[in-house]
């Protein structure tokens, strides 16, 4: 007895899973019974359409209409009833709402099955499939036409675009020209594909792809801000230009020679030879210093002299000095200052203008500063140094050597180093895009 009774417990789960199954497989149909009524008051009357009226109308309407060719109607006091099998539960919406709209009738109750069978919804499938290949078929010569209409517009676009003397007053800017030229295309060939979905019908698409432009533009200005940021600073450089090519500017920390403005980057050759790529957004948000824009700029060094010395007479001897310099102007001329008065030296800031279209700011300072010192030393202008107090014990006097005579110095050339000059228009010879013009308003 005992293992039949083993044998018991293992068939009894083993057969409750076989009934939960059944339950749970769909049968052939499911039917949803639902009693819908139609809004507002039953109003009994006597003109109204009979019951049987009723059903007559909605029996011929379900017959005409391929989807609703398994359903049937019967109607009792105003109530109509939907029996039947049918395709989709969109179809059995159908029925319902065809139901509603009839006059005369106060209630639907779905009686409706929607079949499960497989060969009925494939053939569903397939007449829908080929409903959208007929209707497609139809609409090929519209669709042909729209693509015509597309393309003659586009190559529209192109011939306006490349139109330089229709464009050629707009800007004389070749990046600022480009830019409106393709505006100008890109919004020819808008105009096409608008008429073009007009034609199709298909307007409602605009707005969505608009939409999806919209969000498509959003996300990509946030990808790319630093690239959208430096076009925008390129367009705005190129209108009101800070510098022109061979300049000598200075942007933030970095000195050179303007070599060319792209449509990201200010290019600059350094005094030391060497190429720098600024990004434009960087220049637009930046102080820049043009060096060249005035001929004339002005040199400053500092000179110490002892508290002994005569004010009056070392200034006068640095004017003097600057003066017979060759690359300082006399208009306006030189100036000393006394910038400060220490405990053992009196300091004097020196001044001096360089015209620099026919002299060499740096050389005409290096030679100002060695002039200036020999004139002190040779007027015996005391410079202080570092006071120091030491005492000497039983020293030896230190002999007498004889001083080397001073070699003369040649005169030195004054004139501006033009080979970082040379370096600049040989790479602006190169056929690379350059936004500086040379009539384009200056700032």
């Amino acid at each position: 007895m005992r293992p039949q009774s083993s044998r018991q417990r293992r068939v009894f789960p083993l057969l409750l899973c076989l009934l939960f199954l059944c339950l749970l497989l769909p049968s052939g149909v499911s039917s949803a019974q639902e009693t819908t009524p139609i809004e507002g008051a039953i109003v009994s009357s006597s003109d109204g359409p009979t019951d049987r009226e009723i059903e007559e109308r909605l029996s011929r309407t379900f017959r005409a209409l391929d989807a609703l060719q398994g359903a049937a109607v019967t109607v009792n006091a105003g109530v109509v009833a939907i029996s039947g099998v049918v395709a989709t539960g969109e179809d059995a919406e159908l029925a319902i709402e065809l139901a509603k709209r009839v006059d005369g009738v106060f209630a639907v109750q779905n009686n409706i099955e929607v079949s499960q069978s497989v060969q009925m919804r494939l053939d569903t499938i397939r007449d829908q499939l080929q409903d959208k290949l007929w209707s497609f078929i139809a609409a090929l010569p519209l669709f042909l036409v729209a693509v015509v209409v597309a393309v003659l517009f586009f190559w529209l676009a192109r011939w306006v675009a490349g139109l330089e003397l229709v464009f050629g007053w707009v800007s004389k800017s070749v990046f600022i020209r480009d830019l409106v030229q393709q505006v100008v295309r890109v919004a020819i060939t808008a105009c096409g594909l608008f008429l073009a979905l007009e034609i199709l019908d298909a307007t409602a698409l605009v707005g969505a792809l608009l939409g999806a432009a919209g969000v498509v533009g959003l996300a990509v200005g946030f990808a790319f801000r630093d690239l959208v940021e430096n076009h925008i600073a390129s367009i705005l450089l190129s209108i009101r230009q800070p510098f022109s090519p061979n300049d000598h500017i200075r942007i933030g920390d970095t000195d050179g020679k303007v070599v060319r403005l792209t449509s990201r980057a200010t290019i600059l050759i350094t005094f030391d030879g060497n190429h720098v790529r600024i990004p434009n957004a960087d220049v637009y948000k930046g102080t820049i210093v043009n060096f060249t824009r005035k001929n004339e700029r002005r040199f400053e060094f500092q000179v110490g002299i002892a508290n002994e010395v005569d004010i009056v007479m070392a200034e006068n001897l640095a004017l003097q000095v600057l003066g017979g310099i060759d690359g300082v102007t006399d208009d306006p001329g030189p100036s000393v200052l006394v910038k400060a008065l220490g405990d053992s030296s009196v300091t004097l800031s020196i001044y001096g203008w360089v015209d620099q279209r026919s002299a060499s700011y740096a050389r005409v300072k290096s030679e100002a500063i060695r002039l200036v010192k020999e004139a002190f030393d040779v007027e015996g202008l005391e410079m202080p140094e570092p006071i120091q107090r030491v005492r000497l014990e039983r020293m030896p006097k230190p002999k007498e050597v004889a001083k080397p005579s001073q070699p003369a110095v040649p005169a030195r050339d004054m004139r501006p180093d033009r080979h970082l000059d040379e370096e600049v228009q040989a790479e602006r010879a190169a056929e690379e895009a350059d936004l500086l013009q040379a009539d384009a308003p200056k700032e």
